[in-house]
């Protein structure tokens, strides 16, 4: 059998709830647990038996950070790696139909579609034996999970026929409650699925030319195509599409303070699975810093032997920790500087920054509800009703420094600001 993965990397215009991480890196890139974030999905699919190519579809004009990291990936992985930029944005189903030459190429059996924005304890085999004898190895799976009533709205819903795994209904974001299973945004498709997204894209030329002949203006839309809405919901109940539903963790990464609660998740898996991953204390001799539960420090980093780190702390390449500090459930970004007895608690600090000594950055924490097994990570505006900013991680910006002394709480600071005073659930352009 003959497979490929392609990963769905978005572009600049669909990071906005990422910022101000996203106008460094693109999003896809950002480390989750040390890793880049799609090198957790290109780690899980090298895993599948047969899989010999992964393409990553986007339309990041600024291709040189892609580049380089496909490059990484295609030295260090056994599969080829490749990176194809749409020329506009062309949706979820839309970039694939446009590479449908490439990705077909060589006839695969199947091709397994990921979005770039979640992260899985990813069960691509499973899901590949499932989908060959459910559906007869045509037409399209779904990865599917379980969140709680309340929140399933805010995700694709399934409605299954318990006996089959067949979808029989498909939903958006309803609007009120359908199901609680819901779309893990990961799918294993056939070839007769391009056939189905090519009857979607004839029957937008044919509407787009009805409206030209009114005068309404259609180009730059006509070719998004919208793989839940477009190709799902027309498919659920044709026979032609089934859900596998996995209990293992899964979780989006839509703004910048889930990341935390993802790169938790997948230090636990390490733990359990890649144990020489993370940085334990005494690893390097009596030098070593005082380890808490999971952490990965990068090798060119300088912590001092004195500073508390974990748990659930990423600190990267180049940082410098100062004595005495101490560092619990945060992403510290490559070339940081932390100061002697600083505090840094769920946030995360950008490339190039520094924070004083003494000075305390903390964040309030969004994690899901922890004694409800189907609770998902709240994704909530950055204002609440009343204007004012909601509680979140703190996210400092590249090059930002904080002077010592100071408490920086619950704020957004954008790239290369030097805070001049303590500051508290604030928003720093």
């Amino acid at each position: 059998m003959m497979l490929k993965a392609v990963i769905l990397i978005g572009g600049p215009q669909k990071g906005t709830r990422f910022r101000p991480l996203s106008l460094e890196v693109p999003k896809p890139l950002f480390p989750i647990a040390g890793l880049p974030m799609i090198q957790h999905h290109m780690e899980a699919c090298v895993k599948v038996d047969g899989l010999k190519e992964i393409l990553l579809i986007g339309f990041y004009q600024n291709s040189e950070p892609l580049n380089r990291f496909v490059r990484s990936m295609q030295s260090e992985l056994s599969v080829k790696v490749r990176y194809l930029q749409e020329y506009t944005p062309l949706g979820t189903a839309g970039g694939l139909y446009h590479f449908r030459d490439q990705i077909m190429s060589g006839s695969p059996d199947a091709v397994f579609v990921l979005n770039a924005d979640v992260c899985c304890d990813l069960p691509l085999q499973e899901l590949l034996a499932f989908h060959k004898s459910h559906s007869a190895g045509n037409g399209c799976t779904v990865l599917g999970t379980r969140a709680n009533r309340k929140q399933a709205v805010n995700y694709g819903c399934i409605v299954e026929n318990e006996q089959t795994g067949e979808v029989m209904h498909y939903v958006e974001k309803p609007e009120s409650f359908v199901s609680d299973i819901i779309n893990c945004g990961t799918y294993v498709v056939s070839s007769d699925v391009f056939q189905h997204i090519g009857q979607v894209f004839s029957r937008n030329y044919e509407r787009s030319g009805d409206d030209e002949d009114l005068g309404i203006e259609t180009q730059g839309t006509r070719d998004v195509i919208r793989l839940e809405q477009d190709v799902l919901v027309p498919l659920a109940g044709s026979g032609k599409l089934f859900v596998y539903k996995t209990e293992r963790f899964w979780t989006q990464v839509k703004n910048a303070g889930s990341a935390i609660y993802a790169s938790r998740l997948f230090f636990e898996k390490y733990a359990a699975d890649s144990p020489e991953r993370l940085t334990r204390s005494g690893d390097s001799g009596t030098e070593q810093p005082c380890i808490v539960g999971n952490v990965r420090i990068h090798p060119t980093a300088s912590v001092d032997r004195t500073a508390t780190i974990g748990p659930n702390v990423y600190i990267g390449p180049g940082v410098v920790v100062r004595a005495g500090a101490r560092i619990r459930e945060s992403i510290v970004l490559d070339r940081a500087e932390v100061g002697q007895h600083s505090c840094i608690l769920h946030s995360i600090v950008g490339w190039n920054g520094s924070i004083g000594a003494w000075a305390r950055v903390e964040g309030t924490p969004n994690d899901p509800n922890p004694n409800d097994p189907f609770a998902r990570v709240q994704v909530q505006s950055i204002f609440g009703s009343d204007g004012r900013l909601n509680p979140s991680i703190t996210i400092l910006g590249q090059g930002v420094h904080v002077p010592g002394e100071v408490s920086v709480r619950n704020c957004i600071v954008l790239p290369f600001k030097e805070l001049s005073g303590s500051l508290s659930n604030e928003i720093i352009l």
